[in-house]
């Protein structure tokens, strides 16, 4: 692969077991490119090796006054500064290959699974651990990748050199042969602290991202309730907290740094008393010394690979965790099954009892949001599932439209069957027109979205700030996540990006949360009119949202345990009304007891002065 063919039509089906086996099958997915990059870095490598024998042939014919043979060994050390300079070159050019194509593998698996898990990812991983992933952790791992294949050429050049001078020299090559393991192997106890150090900063960076990720998108909230200041120390902390953990991390691997430094200073003295201890006995040769001698001093490069390679390890092993724990995410606990279906008909979720018929505009109340959330996430294919609940995420039936599952149609045609609108939808920064044009099923068009999801004054607001396009609303450009909106004028648009698409099933979580009460009751009433014949449903508390929909469904506690229309829910079932009303108990002490409902006797009026009547808890609806 090279980077002029990226991005890679498959990147592959990734081992995400854990970490080292991810990194693992990085690697064995680019061995042509591990290949290519090791015959280079040996080239480069053995002709560096080859340059002390050259030395000392020159040095030997300058003793011997030999013409001949220092002509020879300048063609020689020529002849092989051509091929170190090459094989430098193509080693450097094939291991950033190796390095930005295992980036682009990993880039691009993360976004097919962002993609195929959607909102749903954020619930189950932080914002600032994607953030962290595809941003400073794909290059660590695309830096194990790329040392691997120039740590194995070294190692290889290594060998050969030791073998070598055991060969030329027994007398010092053997001090050389029996040093150099230790030399590389010297580094290792020391290894596991700096490990350990290296996990506990890239941890705690992470934290810091998280941190920072969350504090910028919420900066407004922030700032309405003055607390920018107490996030501001919270980021302070979490960074010194990095600061500290970095410094111990750097001491570790100074100490390695300096380990690799002292033990090869000490092979050379020795090597240089030793051999000229023997040169001035008569025993060698100088020429054969000064080989001796450059071989065993152009050893500390290759060495220093070895070190490379355990700082890249260190670094890209929890790199690749992460990485893993994203990519483990499944969209269902099943595999597609069923090709080639788009199903239509009523939505049902077996695990809470929760049936929306077909054509119908069905609200759903949960008392608790996040329960809320989640049932949204499952309405749409996206079951709860991860490393600790994958046999109970198994276990739980999928939902079903029309009667066919949809954990086991394909992705897309899943995406087209049912769409689900989150409770904090992103606009993607372009023009109104690009927002709009999503795929879709050409009934609807985007005029009449706007107009349902009552987008007259953003259009107004928009036309205003597209002086350079005549006025036209449709041409303005909107910001990133829609910055320059409010969030009640971004959560329509998103609204009308939703109902442009026309999905046979639309799924929306508490779609008007942030509109007034007569902005909401016209919303309201467009979808309604809008989705009029196609199957809706809303996660709402909200009265006129709910008097709106054709049948309200009360989910308590993961079952429903009501269905009917909003007024005689309200009358009838305590739970709803608690919910819809935002009561206390006292007031729903005091209503169940006007309506006869429950053991607990009717108060005197002089008690629930708040709420005597019901007809006053429709008033508060």
């Amino acid at each position: 692969m090279q980077i002029r063919d990226l991005p890679y039509s498959d990147p592959g089906d990734p081992d995400v077991r854990s970490g080292p086996r991810f990194l693992f099958w990085l690697g064995r997915n680019q061995l042509g490119g591990q290949l290519k990059s090791l015959s280079w870095g040996l080239l480069h490598q053995l002709a560096i090796a080859g340059l002390p024998v050259t030395v000392g042939l020159a040095v030997q014919a300058v003793i011997d006054r030999s013409g001949g043979r220092l002509a020879l060994a300048g063609g020689l050390i020529v002849a092989l500064g051509v091929l170190i300079a090459v094989g430098d070159t193509m080693l450097h050019r094939t291991a950033v290959t190796n390095w930005i194509t295992a980036a682009a593998r990993v880039q691009q698996l993360l976004a097919r699974k962002t993609a195929e898990l959607g909102s749903a990812l954020t619930r189950r991983v932080a914002a600032g651990e994607v953030v962290a992933v595809s941003t400073g952790d794909v290059e660590k791992i695309g830096w194990f990748v790329e040392a691997l294949s120039r740590f194995a050429a070294a190692a290889t050049a290594l060998v050969a050199i030791c073998v070598g001078l055991a060969f030329y020299l027994p007398s010092l090559g053997l001090m050389v042969a029996l040093a150099v393991p230790v030399l590389a192997l010297a580094v290792l106890p020391l290894l596991p602290r700096a490990t350990r150090r290296a996990d506990e900063q890239r941890e705690k960076a992470g934290k810091a991202t998280e941190l920072a990720s969350d504090t910028v998108a919420g900066l407004r909230v922030l700032r309405g309730i003055g607390g920018e200041e107490l996030f501001l120390g919270r980021y302070r902390r979490a960074s010194q907290e990095v600061r500290r953990a970095a410094v111990r991390s750097a001491r570790m691997w100074a100490l390695i740094s300096a380990v690799q430094v002292l033990l090869p200073g000490i092979l050379l003295i020795s090597l240089v008393w030793y051999g000229a201890t023997l040169a001035r006995d008569g025993r060698i040769d100088v020429g054969q010394l000064v080989t001796v001698y450059s071989a065993a001093t152009l050893m500390l490069f290759p060495l220093r690979h070895f070190e490379e390679i355990a700082m890249a390890y260190s670094f890209s092993r929890p790199s690749a965790q992460r990485a893993v724990r994203v990519l483990s995410l499944h969209r269902s606990a099943q595999e597609a099954t069923v090709e080639g279906v788009t199903p239509t008909g009523d939505l049902y979720d077996p695990a809470t009892g929760l049936m929306a018929p077909r054509g119908q505009f069905t609200a759903v109340v949960c008392g608790d949001p996040d329960e809320a959330g989640r049932l949204a996430d499952r309405l749409g294919g996206h079951a709860e599932t991860g490393e600790e609940d994958e046999k109970a995420a198994a276990a739980t039936p999928s939902v079903l439209l029309g009667g066919v599952a949809l954990d086991e149609i394909p992705l897309d045609a899943a995406r087209a069957a049912v769409l689900v609108q989150d409770k904090d939808p992103v606009l993607l920064s372009g023009t109104l027109r690009e927002l709009l044009d999503v795929p879709s099923s050409g009934l609807v068009t985007a005029d009449a979205a706007l107009e349902a999801a009552q987008c007259g004054d953003v259009l107004s607001a928009l036309a205003q700030a597209s002086a350079d396009n005549d006025g036209d609303p449709m041409r303005t450009r909107i910001t990133e996540r829609g910055r320059s909106l409010s969030g009640g004028q971004r959560q329509r648009l998103a609204l009308a990006r939703s109902l442009v698409t026309d999905p046979e099933a639309l799924v929306l979580d508490e779609p008007t949360s942030a509109v007034d009460s007569h902005t909401e009751a016209r919303v309201a009433a467009g979808i309604a009119k809008l989705r009029q014949g196609r199957t809706t449903v809303a996660f709402a508390s909200s009265p006129l949202l709910l008097d709106a929909a054709d049948r309200v469904v009360l989910v308590h506690e993961g079952t429903v345990v009501a269905v009917g229309n909003h007024r005689d829910l309200l009358r009838t079932e305590p739970r709803y009304r608690a919910v819809v009303t935002r009561e206390t108990d006292d007031e729903a002490a005091a209503a169940n007891a006007v309506n006869g409902v429950g053991d607990v006797p009717a108060p005197k009026s002089d008690d629930v002065p708040a709420m005597k009547s019901i007809e006053e808890i429709e008033e508060r609806a």
